[in-house]
């Protein structure tokens, strides 16, 4: 009971995973939990549900990823930084140049007085860095290339290139797989790609301005170079050019680098993705493969398959939306099975109230063909009429007995005045007890009261009450009405001052065909009026129940003055 207990005690809100729910003392989780412990993961590959749920997961989660490398700007921020770098290198170089032609003896400036050899050997470059010096006609008076990758440059071009080390495998792949792709759809351009040194003369002419130019381009290998130009000024006038190429493809090394930080956190959040997905798919998808098993194990039956009663697993303790439908499911089976059983009972109830008057006709017509007296005839043939009778109403209350379900769920309930609905059967009904010599009081509240239900259904309820009441009272007898109203309920109650009920029939009066009645008024009931009123007060929510009027309630033991039922409706 401990389990129960605690299953019990979940809020709404509480996180449920695994089977935290089974609760093994009872048989049949018992039998779910050890048919539980045979699955596997792997079984939730045939499960729609789990492939839908761990496909929505892993789309959620590329979505994310491929925005985040999207909408990253780090490639673009480090190409500023280091184009401004360059710049500022290639504009200390041209300082450099522009010294050496403002010295004496500097042959009026140009650019063959320059030191170009010496000026460049002395610069500390990356490895892969450039610098490419111009004279004024554009052509190429001086070069150099950093060669050491353990460079030091505490004032000169300053690199980030260091910062790009380290094992890209899978950007890397990535790049591999799109650069195939690309290469499959797309047309090789015709001859050879040019080279940095070509690259860097096509900025030149617009160097050559007296403006600083840097651009990006790409080299004979496809890596990125960012090249920044300045003119060397002499009175300001350009007389030469200092071209300044970063280390190839240190952007692209870092941008990888960058990429693959977040695509190594990609697959660990992919791992935990799967494995959170299947977990969350077996708690859901393996108590509704549960339900739907025991739910679709009766389809069978007809062919003499798994026999038995449906048995839907409690997975009640549960505290979401599949506990809901467990229990569910579990009060739909019950209210079905209590429906068949139902019906078997006022099958074999009506079969038995059937025979009687059947075996009573049989009598009569076998009586009948032996006896020769015409009193004798007469009498017969008034206990065959009467049995006919019987069996009409009976048939007639039957058949009204099995359609008030499906009635009462097909019928549309509307808000009516019940005051309204007990006058106008007073009316009619106190006049037949009055013919009678019976005396017929109402007292109702002066005030409408609305009550939300099926008029002529309750309508069929105090009418049969009330004939009801009529039929156990003589003359000089009297018969009383009254309505009160408490809070969010109306009672109304029908009392009279007739025999009263058995004691021991109190608790039988609403049973199918069973009648408390005189002998004289033998087989003129069916004894489905009460259960059926029965039936349609508890379908509007309300209750019934029958009592013996007494002159004291303290004395149990006196005779009663009459009877009362009530009726109690919400409102």
């Amino acid at each position: 009971m401990r389990d129960t207990e605690e299953a019990s005690e979940l809020r709404d809100g509480d996180v449920v995973l695994g089977d935290d729910w089974v609760i093994p003392q009872d048989p049949e989780a018992a039998e779910m939990h050890a048919k539980r412990s045979r699955r596997s993961l792997f079984t939730l590959r045939n499960s729609p549900l789990a492939r839908r749920i761990i496909t929505f997961n892993l789309i959620a989660l590329v979505i994310l990823v491929a925005g985040l490398l999207y909408l990253d700007d780090s490639r673009e921020q480090r190409v500023q930084q280091t184009a401004r770098n360059l710049v500022g290198d290639a504009q200390l170089v041209s300082n450099v140049f522009e010294t050496q032609l403002r010295q004496p003896g500097a042959r009026n400036g140009q650019a063959a007085a320059l030191d170009v050899r010496d000026t460049l050997s002395g610069l500390s470059l990356p490895e892969g860095g450039e610098v490419f010096v111009y004279d004024n006609t554009g052509t190429l008076i001086g070069w150099t290339r950093g060669t050491s990758p353990g460079f030091d440059m505490p004032v000169l071009i300053q690199s980030d290139r260091q910062a790009a080390t380290g094992n890209t495998l899978i950007s890397d792949a990535l790049n591999a797989v799109w650069t195939g792709i690309y290469t499959l759809f797309t047309r090789s351009p015709e001859g050879e790609a040019p080279t940095l040194a070509q690259r860097v003369q096509e900025i030149i002419p617009n160097a050559l301005t007296g403006t600083v130019k840097v651009q990006a381009v790409q080299d004979d290998a496809g890596d990125t170079v960012i090249v920044a130009a300045t003119p060397i000024l002499v009175d300001g006038a350009p007389v030469g050019v200092v071209a300044m190429a970063g280390p190839p493809g240190e952007i692209d090394a870092l941008t990888r680098q960058e990429q693959e930080r977040i695509l190594q956190m990609f697959i660990v959040a992919l791992l935990v993705s799967i494995g959170l997905s299947l977990v969350l798919a077996s708690t859901i998808a393996n108590p509704l493969a549960d339900l739907a098993a025991a739910a679709e194990s009766g389809k069978d039956r007809g062919s003499g398959v798994n026999p038995g009663r449906i048995r839907i697993p409690d997975l009640s303790a549960r505290p979401d939306e599949i506990g809901r439908l467990s229990r569910a499911l579990r009060g739909m089976v019950t209210a079905l099975y209590n429906r068949i059983d139902a019906n078997e009972q006022f099958a074999a109830d009506v079969a038995h109230e059937i025979k009687n008057p059947l075996a009573s006709l049989q009598s009569a017509v076998g009586t009948l063909r032996m006896v020769k007296r015409d009193d004798q005839r007469e009498k017969l043939l008034g206990v065959i009429e009467h049995d006919v009778r019987r069996l009409d109403r009976l048939v007639s209350d039957i058949s009204n007995a099995s359609r008030l379900d499906a009635e009462l769920v097909k019928e549309e309930e509307q808000p009516f005045d019940l005051l309204k609905l007990l006058d106008n059967i007073g009316q009619f009904l106190g006049e037949d007890a009055r013919s009678k010599g019976i005396e017929y009081i109402t007292d109702l509240p002066s005030g409408p009261i609305v009550v939300n239900g099926l008029e002529a259904r309750l309508a069929q309820v105090f009418v049969n009450l009330i004939t009801n009441a009529i039929s156990f009272c003589q003359e000089s007898d009297a018969i009383r009405v009254w309505v009160r109203q408490r809070d969010k309920r109306v009672l109304i109650v029908v009392e009279d001052t007739g025999p009263g009920i058995p004691d021991q029939a109190l608790t039988k009066v609403f049973k199918r065909f069973y009648s408390e009645r005189p002998e004289e008024h033998f087989g003129n009931n069916s004894g489905l009026g009460l259960a059926i009123s029965k039936q349609i007060v508890e379908a509007h929510g309300g209750v019934i129940w029958a009592e013996n009027i007494r002159p004291t309630e303290a004395d149990i033991t006196s005779d009663p003055l009459g009877a009362r039922f009530v009726v109690g409706l919400p409102v």
